[in-house]
């Protein structure tokens, strides 16, 4: 999302790099030229891979989920260099299979595996005619998963109105290039190679690594990112595309947090409203103070952070990033409330956490490109994932003259937009500050695809991905765009609303499209 996060709740390394067995599917190799102005390289032997299923090894995996994994370059200018493994999950068709439908949960930053095995039911009506396929994306979860250690503290503390107000702006910019160099030492090789052209090309991969002359997929939130790209890329590759909570493809990251910041506070009042109804609500039972005393909560623990089992702190926007994922659904909010009663009333950070860990393990230095335990991921894969993949994305950078000049009048502007998110947003669009310039590729030539009709959800109540980023994606891609109108709440539509759940059933599994323009009403009973 935006800088957006899953659609869901959150769901050391190898010493080499694991390779597949690689095996001739026969036709089907792609072009040799590459795409986004990359010289001309030869992919043949990454596309000559076939998937090898097993058991996954998790031990709380269902017993019907299989894992493997496919081998992909981690510079696709140079394949003949080092090499990553993307970590693969799937569960089986129940009858006969017409192939694979490929599912990326979002984020950026969202670990698809661990997702799959813990929120699979969703999906299984789609194993009546496919094989149900999710993947970590280079980066993330399993698949050399990035990390930036204290990184994201040294940013946040960096534009902390307390710090920065009596100190010489050159100490922001130093503490933001740290931030930076942080980040890099800790996530390794793959952090210059993270991005959505780079996990685009990984998709085509997996695609013919699976067996499929077509790329069938449902993408959510940043997910519908990575499938427009993937449509602008290999058009003609393109099957059954379902993108749900559209994501914009020319807004500067500087704006998506602006929008992010608006829409997740409107989501947070929504939330205090209901939370207040509970004489348990740790914010108390009136409406009218719950915001002040949410707001009083996250500053008191960025002044104060509390321990965690772990050793290290939570502070404030630690809580804000959790909050921030749980907001997405309203199903969530129970949960929300005991976690957050837990933290206030006794220190436990452990309920809260679960929402924005991207993993269970502790910082380390980046290794090689094989598959990483489950249990090693970093706690802070998640974040870090996502600002490397938003930063690679945005050609934009803020340049130091303007940090040090604009810096105050950013805050207020983030802070007008949310006196709970706004920080948190601006910490993520000046963390790119430092890193490479990223791609113009996405906002440049990302329109007009040549593909077969997609289907696009846009839900009117999304605090993540605004209606109208439906509305201008679909214009921006061009007459294979048809475009469903969900006129609920919350994040996404596929897992809330049974009318979009049909749509997108029928058109991954039938091909049958509703009219563009048509809508989905509220389903009747949305109350957690």
């Amino acid at each position: 999302m935006l800088a957006k996060l899953s659609s869901r709740p959150a769901f050391r390394r190898c010493a080499f790099t694991g390779v597949l067995t690689l095996a001739l599917l026969g036709a089907g190799l792609p072009a040799l030229a590459t795409a986004d102005g990359r010289p001309q390289a030869d992919l043949s032997r990454f596309y000559r891979q076939k998937v090898k299923w097993a058991a996954c090894r998790t031990p709380d995996a269902p017993k019907d989920l299989q894992c493997g994994k496919v081998t992909v370059p981690l510079d696709y200018a140079k394949p003949g260099g080092g090499t990553l493994d993307l970590a693969l999950a799937r569960y089986r068709a129940t009858g006969k299979s017409r192939g694979s439908v490929l599912l990326n949960f979002g984020g950026p930053g969202g670990a698809g595996v661990s997702e799959l095995a813990s929120d699979g039911k969703e999906f299984m009506d789609l194993t009546n005619g496919y094989d149900v396929v999710t993947f970590d994306p280079r980066g993330v979860g399993q698949s050399s998963p990035v990390s930036c250690g204290e990184g994201s503290d040294q940013g946040s503390a960096a534009i902390d109105e307390d710090t920065t107000e009596s100190s010489d702006p050159k100490v922001v910019l130093k503490q933001l290039r740290k931030a930076a160099a942080t980040c890099a030492k800790y996530s390794g090789p793959v952090l210059p190679h993270i991005g959505t052209v780079n996990a685009s090309w990984d998709l085509d991969v997996m695609r013919q690594a699976l067996g499929d002359k077509k790329l069938n997929y449902l993408g959510f939130s940043y997910g519908t990112r990575l499938g427009a790209v993937y449509a602008a890329q290999f058009p003609k590759k393109v099957g059954r595309l379902v993108l749900d909570g559209v994501d914009t493809l020319t807004e500067p990251l500087s704006e998506q947090g602006i929008a992010g910041a608006e829409g997740q506070q409107t989501a947070l009042e929504d939330f205090l409203d209901w939370c207040v109804q509970d004489i348990a609500c740790p914010f108390g039972t009136d409406a009218r103070s719950a915001p002040d005393r949410a707001v009083h909560l996250v500053r008191s623990l960025d002044q104060d952070p509390v321990q965690t089992d772990f050793g290290d702190t939570f502070s404030g926007q630690d809580l804000v990033g959790a909050i921030s994922q749980a907001l997405y659904s309203k199903q969530m909010w129970p949960t929300l409330e005991r976690a957050i009663a837990s933290l206030v009333e006794d220190g436990d950070t452990r309920a809260i956490m679960a929402f924005s860990s991207g993993g269970t393990g502790l910082p380390h230095l980046g290794g090689g490109g094989g598959i990483v335990d489950a249990q090693d991921v970093p706690l802070d894969n998640l974040p870090a994932a996502l600002m490397a993949v938003n930063c690679a994305d945005d050609p934009d950078r803020p340049t130091a003259e303007q940090i040090t000049k604009n810096l105050d009048g950013l805050r207020a502007r983030y802070e007008e937009a949310s006196p709970v998110f706004g920080r948190y947003r601006l910490t993520e669009v000046l963390m790119c500050y430092g890193r490479p310039r990223g791609t113009d590729y996405i906002r440049a030539d990302v329109k007009n695809v040549g593909s077969p009709k997609m289907l696009l959800v846009g839900t009117r109540g999304d605090p993540a991905t605004p209606y109208r980023w439906t509305v201008e994606t679909a214009q921006r891609l061009g007459s294979s765009a048809v475009v469903l109108d969900n006129k609920g709440e919350g994040h996404t539509g596929y897992a809330s609303s049974k009318c979009v759940h049909t749509k997108v059933d029928d058109f991954l599994l039938y091909g049958s499209l509703p009219a563009s323009g048509s809508s989905c009403q509220p389903d009747s009973t949305v109350v957690p």
